[in-house]
């Protein structure tokens, strides 16, 4: 898999044939993925964090590790031996979706070579494969020669080694690029300097940072779609498609263009902001999974959506027709609502999923519809139940390559302003 896609990218033109038999490799697993199982309801009150020190940290022989960074996770550092030093991850709080985040900075006061062993205490196992950056902003995967994870019987190994070389330039290491919250920030701003866009402040979060959302389009509000991501502050990937089915969705293309006087859509690309600074795993400062808030609306993210979205109703005498959710997990995979349940536009999430995964060579979508038919306590269920909007939650594979999440991003847009600019809602 890892020839055949260096192959693909190192083409200038790639053949069609050649996507095709990505995609049939990369999707063969994917097909076996069972994702997530029965979603558990928890109490959403608030739960003590464990809030990190930001300091640097002297590991000895001239080496130093640093937290002070936006977006950070690295709690302790001991020296093991003289080539090894442990590296301690722990979460916001318990329990907690055992997929730790991790990002810090390393430099030394002379060259040297070492190797880092992370540890979660116990609690989680290693799920994101380090990345490197020499100046924050662009990371790429590390060598493959120079990570290591232990073999065991469990798919999910608890610890990784990973090879460094250090000097006195600072060496980034995180889970994932893009750390921190700057990066949605600027993808914003971007947006806004089209004239068709624009912003709205519906909250603010426990830390004071402030709940965005984005509108787009120039319709009257009778038929609205609500997009999010990032409930969960590791899960980039999810971002990464939800940021190109946007991008499509705000181009100068005929049927783009027809869509936004048809349509509004609102999107809110970051619904965590604070976890997202502070490094979290999975929850928000109030210690809690805001995609287990959408019955309670406990925590000012969930309960600030929420109320927007049903003043927007009653204020316009609208409806909300379509809905999604960005995440991220092992594969790619759907979750959608019962197929026997009818919203406000049947059949619509069916259809844009098969018709936009028809246009990848070779591949086929994971789709796994919630065989029940009462309401959730998740995002997914309040926009189907609460809204009727037709909704799904699309998880992204953390190693999906990206070129290949922009084009599920892409063609899911484009086949479903198709499908909607065809409607007629009379």
């Amino acid at each position: 898999m890892k020839l055949l896609y260096l192959s693909y990218m190192n083409t200038s033109k790639p053949s069609y044939i050649l996507i095709a038999l990505v995609f049939l490799i990369s999707c063969k697993s994917t097909a076996q993925w069972e994702g997530q199982g029965p979603i558990q309801i928890i109490e959403t009150t608030d739960k003590p964090v464990t809030i990190q020190t930001k300091q640097t940290f002297d590991a000895g022989e001239g080496v130093y590790f640093s937290n002070e960074l936006e977006g950070a996770r690295l709690n302790e550092v001991q020296r093991l031996n003289d080539t090894l030093i442990q590296v301690t991850i722990l979460p916001e709080n318990q329990p907690i979706n055992p997929s730790p985040w991790y990002g810090f900075k390393i430099w030394s006061e002379q060259p040297q070579e070492f190797w880092i062993q992370f540890s979660y205490g116990g609690i989680g196992f290693h799920r994101y494969f380090p990345k490197s950056s020499l100046d924050g902003i662009d990371f790429v995967n590390v060598d493959s020669a120079d990570f290591f994870q232990p073999k065991t019987e469990e798919r999910r190994p608890e610890m990784g080694f990973l090879k460094v070389k250090s000097s006195k330039d600072t060496l980034w290491i995180a889970a994932q690029d893009r750390i921190g919250t700057s990066h949605v920030q600027q993808w914003k701003e971007e947006l806004l300097k089209k004239d068709f866009v624009s912003k709205i402040t519906i909250g603010k979060s426990k830390e004071g940072r402030p709940l965005e959302v984005l509108k787009i389009g120039e319709a009257d509000d009778q038929e609205m779609l609500m997009v999010i991501s990032m409930q969960h502050p590791p899960e980039l990937t999810g971002f990464l498609a939800m940021e190109a089915f946007i991008e499509e969705l705000v181009k100068d293309s005929p049927e783009a263009k027809k869509f936004r006087k048809k349509y509004n859509l609102y999107v809110m690309p970051q619904m965590n902001p604070d976890g997202v600074a502070n490094g979290h795993w999975r929850h928000n400062v109030g210690g809690i999974d805001l995609n287990r808030d959408w019955v309670n609306f406990n925590q000012p993210e969930t309960k600030a959506l929420s109320d927007f979205m049903e003043k927007k109703v009653a204020e316009t005498g609208g409806k909300f027709v379509f809905a999604a959710d960005f995440h991220s997990t092992w594969e790619d995979i759907f979750y959608t609502n019962n197929e026997e349940l009818e919203g406000n536009f049947p059949g619509l999430i069916p259809k844009v999923i098969k018709r936009s995964s028809k246009r990848i060579p070779g591949y086929v979508p994971n789709i796994r519809p919630n065989e029940g038919n009462q309401r959730s306590v998740t995002s997914n269920s309040y926009f189907f139940f609460v809204h009727q909007a037709e909704s799904m939650t699309f998880e992204v594979g953390d190693n999906t390559p990206r070129e290949i999440i922009a084009m599920k991003g892409q063609f899911l847009a484009e086949e479903l302003m198709k499908i909607l600019n065809k409607k007629n809602w009379k």
